[in-house]
């Protein structure tokens, strides 16, 4: 069976646990995350096969990263092993279970990424690649990254999730690199907060006619408690959310993602293009997507749900 292909950072998430700290000192549960290794793991625990290309550090971080892919069902052979330490973020969620990040990313192994590495990697029998988060602003390797996708874009399904972090990295240049992406991008997964930052004042259709302009077909927009909107080349979709316990947001937007992309291969909709692909079809991934989100908010941290658990 094709492959889905995902690229980007894996990131040690180091959860603030409560009570809250009143006796100077900080309570973390460290667990593996970053939006890409999110969505890989996703994709690897419904069933689709999936390789991560990703620079994972050493050390006991390195091998929880590399652990949990691995667990998961998802190809590391295409992964290097980096000499740099891995990137770090402390997670607080609120009451409401939205996160807030802090992030350690100074010098990290992610973002090193070199021509002769990227040109080790056989693609092979990829039908999709997916790139996403903190990897697609950060040099040197976010212009490397770019190049790969715009060599597979000719014969190669393209998803590309922005995964906004206005705390690293400046509204202005997501606003000028959403252009890049949406040339790049067949399908382009924003949720409503990234909108907000890089289209500002822009409604949802609004904005997906000008992303369909720049030369992405599917534009989807996930709105947390007001479901998921779709735009197939100017054909709306969507989909209300499930109403859930909710636990926390982490990962529910990249397990989003992946749901999407999994549903759109097990459909053969990866392998053709975009435009070709069906409102029936669209509809029926986005509530699987939607669905697959829901589960991971009912859970602490990024837990994506295993094919299994569909069948309940």
């Amino acid at each position: 069976m094709s492959t889905i292909a995902v690229i980007g950072e894996a990131v040690a998430d180091a959860i603030l646990q409560p009570p809250a700290t009143t006796s100077g000192e900080l309570t973390l549960r460290v667990l593996p995350g970053g939006g890409p290794v999110n969505t890989a793991v996703a994709l690897g625990r419904l069933g689709t096969p999936t390789q991560f290309l990703g620079r994972l550090a050493g050390g006991q971080l390195g091998l929880l990263l590399r652990g949990h892919l691995a667990e998961s069902g998802v190809d590391l052979s295409a992964s290097v092993v980096a000499n740099q330490p891995p990137t770090l973020a402390i997670t607080a969620v609120g009451p409401d279970g939205q996160a807030a990040y802090d992030f350690y990313l100074s010098g990290t192994a992610d973002w090193y990424w070199t021509d002769g590495e990227l040109a080790a990697w056989q693609p092979g029998d990829v039908v999709a690649i997916h790139a996403a988060s903190l990897a697609l602003t950060q040099p040197p390797g976010a212009t490397l990254i770019e190049g790969v996708l715009a060599r597979m874009r000719p014969h190669t399904t393209v998803s590309i999730d922005p995964n906004v972090r206005t705390s690293i990295v400046a509204p202005q240049f997501y606003r000028q690199a959403i252009w890049r992406w949406a040339r790049l991008a067949h399908i382009l997964r924003l949720s409503q907060d990234d909108l907000d930052v890089m289209l500002p004042g822009l409604p949802p259709d609004e904005a997906s006619a000008r992303l369909h302009d720049a030369g992405t077909a599917l534009v989807v927009i996930t709105r947390g408690r007001d479901g998921a909107y779709a735009s197939l080349q100017g054909q709306p979709v969507s989909v209300p959310a499930h109403d859930v316990d909710l636990v926390d947001t982490v990962g529910a937007g990249d397990t989003f993602t992946a749901g999407l992309l999994h549903r759109l291969h097990a459909l053969g909709a990866l392998a053709r293009p975009i435009t070709a692909l069906t409102i029936n079809d669209l509809t029926d991934a986005m509530r699987f997507a939607s669905t697959a989100a829901a589960i991971t908010c009912q859970r602490h941290g990024a837990d994506p749900p295993w094919a299994h658990e569909f069948a309940r």
